[in-house]
């Protein structure tokens, strides 16, 4: 004959409370409008600093308020484009989205609500329009000085969007805490141009500007060494 056990009230409402009170003090509506969780990014935030110790440079180049764009190197396995755009948010106060989220679950949803986008050319246009910072990454490489392509669909969403354009240098090493982000002047196209010519020239440009940059930065090879932030400005 089966028999029914039930544990103490008492015990059962200790235990809920228990793991109800972390959750007592989340926001019920904390994402903004792109599903980026500041809440979610302050609790994760000291877990961010035991990996990367991150030194920002040339935040003045960037608007105070309206879009832009930012367009930084890419080393792989550095997840650098996570934690330059960690690192600008704080050094600005303001959002900075990175694009490259995958869009399959659980990574998906977790990356959207650290501020990812899709690499998308109609997400990257929506942000902006909205005014928000938005990073993107040059195609990935090998070696820590070398900027890839730029993929000129997502350019292309800041030329409709109207949205000036910065280099973003990063370096980082494999085995320390050290890592920088530099932002560098705003690129100008050096022609006026229409169509799509007009966007593959202006993220060729891009790409030479975050190139220049990263051979500025000078030292050694890790990326560690004072020289190392030392950039073609100065």
């Amino acid at each position: 004959m089966a028999q029914i056990v039930e544990f103490p009230r008492r015990v059962a409402g200790t235990a809920a409370n228990v793991l109800a009170e972390p959750l007592r003090h989340w926001p019920a509506h904390s994402v903004d409008d792109f599903g980026r969780d500041p809440h979610l990014i302050a609790a994760l935030s000291p877990l961010a600093r035991l990996r990367w110790n991150v030194g920002v440079g040339g935040v003045h180049h960037l608007p105070v308020r309206g879009g832009a764009l930012l367009v930084c190197n890419d080393r792989r396995w550095a997840l650098s484009n996570i934690y330059a755009a960690w690192a600008l948010s704080e050094a600005t106060g303001r959002p900075v989205r990175f694009v490259g989220r995958p869009d399959f679950v659980p990574f998906g949803p977790f990356m959207r609500r650290i501020g990812g986008l899709l690499a998308r050319p109609d997400e990257v246009l929506g942000a902006l329009r909205n005014h928000e910072l938005v990073l993107i990454s040059c195609a990935t490489s090998n070696h820590a000085r070398h900027a890839g392509t730029v993929d000129h669909a997502l350019v292309g969403a800041a030329v409709m969007a109207g949205s000036p354009i910065f280099p973003v240098a990063t370096m980082s090493s494999s085995v320390s805490r050290t890592a920088r982000a530099e932002v560098g002047p705003q690129v100008r196209p050096r022609r006026k141009r229409r169509g799509p010519l007009a966007e593959v020239e202006l993220a060729e440009q891009v790409q030479h500007h975050v190139q220049r940059m990263l051979d500025g930065f000078g030292g050694m090879q890790t990326g560690v060494a004072p020289l190392d932030w030392l950039t073609a400005e100065g």
